[in-house]
């Protein structure tokens, strides 16, 4: 029997982090270390049912790294702070940069593939579009110290001459789906417009604070995040399996490549349960207001063109199964 590849995920207390274990697990992958601060106690829930090897503390897991304790064949690297509001680079900088180059140095000293989480904020407002074309990166806005992390590393990432030999930085869009109910403010509009509805019937959403775009019209690449953690595993397996190239590494989006409305999305989250949408309108918050994307869509054709060929989830599709096999029943995955 052939033995199973040691995975290394991080951010595995997390949304994405553990939604991509329970996908491994499900795909019959067990052999895994899962990485991240777990002391957490409204995120224990995401992790603690699923099939691993060891879970490890992040500060923990780089001395053990240096001191060469785990023969590993991947780093799945999905660990950040992703809080948009939060305001303090310090913070970003530690977490989604300095840690991100000690995997990555780490990955390349051992040979070994890396694929690591970017994200759409990168791209601030749009004005030079939703392109994965490294020439942009030093265009490139982002409109809170998130986002400017996250390019910070994208940039230092592109620029290294010595790097592991098969590596991707994914630009996540707007990730919705299970296990995120512990991210408060930040979970998606999906999870808090449930909440709404089954507290007063009614879901309310920012009102537009820009004369170009009509109230609820905010534009946003939803993607559903088992759609999402698929696509990892895909480009896992070719990396493991040597048939993913050297040429094809670098950033990639991963959205759907449809922009849709927050009047969308509400309107379906009420639709997925037998109701009757019932949205109001609410200022937007002022600590917010100048930092807020009103536009994104991704540019899917390099994904596709490196072979990825399975459908996105619809709106509706998504949202459907996240309220009714997960919302509704108050279950993760």
């Amino acid at each position: 029997m052939t033995k199973q590849p040691t995975i290394v995920v991080t951010g595995t207390a997390g949304f994405i982090g553990s939604v991509m274990v329970q996908y491994l697990n499900e795909n019959g992958l067990t052999d895994l270390l899962l990485v991240d601060d777990f002391g957490v106690e409204a995120k224990r829930k995401n992790w603690e049912q699923k099939s691993y090897t060891k879970v490890i503390e992040r500060q923990a897991f780089l001395d053990k790294l240096k001191n060469d304790e785990y023969e590993i064949d991947i780093i799945i690297h999905l660990g950040a702070r992703t809080d948009t509001t939060e305001f303090d680079y310090a913070i970003h900088e530690e977490l989604n940069l300095e840690y991100s180059k000690s995997l990555w140095q780490y990955a390349t000293a051992k040979q070994i593939p890396f694929i690591y989480a970017s994200s759409a904020a990168t791209y601030g407002s749009g004005e030079h579009g939703y392109d994965d074309s490294h020439s942009i990166l030093d265009l490139l806005e982002p409109l809170n110290p998130y986002g400017i992390s996250k390019n910070e590393f994208d940039k230092w990432a592109i620029a290294q001459t010595e790097h592991p030999p098969l590596w991707t930085g994914l630009k996540f869009f707007n990730v919705y789906g299970p296990n995120e109910g512990h991210k408060a403010r930040m979970a998606s509009v999906i999870f808090h417009a449930f909440n709404q509805i089954k507290a007063t019937g009614v879901v309310k959403l920012f009102k537009s604070h820009r004369p170009d775009f009509k109230d609820g019209e905010q534009l946003r690449d939803f993607i559903y995040v088992k759609d999402l953690v698929a696509v990892i595993h895909w480009m896992m397996h070719q990396m493991l399996s040597h048939e993913w190239v050297a040429s094809k590494n670098g950033l990639y989006n991963l959205g759907t490549g449809k922009a849709r409305t927050f009047y969308d999305l509400a309107a379906n989250t009420f639709i997925a349960q037998g109701l009757q949408p019932n949205i109001e309108f609410i200022d937007m918050p002022e600590d917010i207001r100048d930092k807020y994307q009103y536009f994104t869509e991704a540019n899917m054709n390099k994904l596709r063109a490196a072979g990825y060929a399975e459908p996105f989830s619809s709106l509706e599709e998504g949202v459907q199964d996240y309220v009714a096999n997960y919302l509704v029943p108050a279950k993760g995955y």
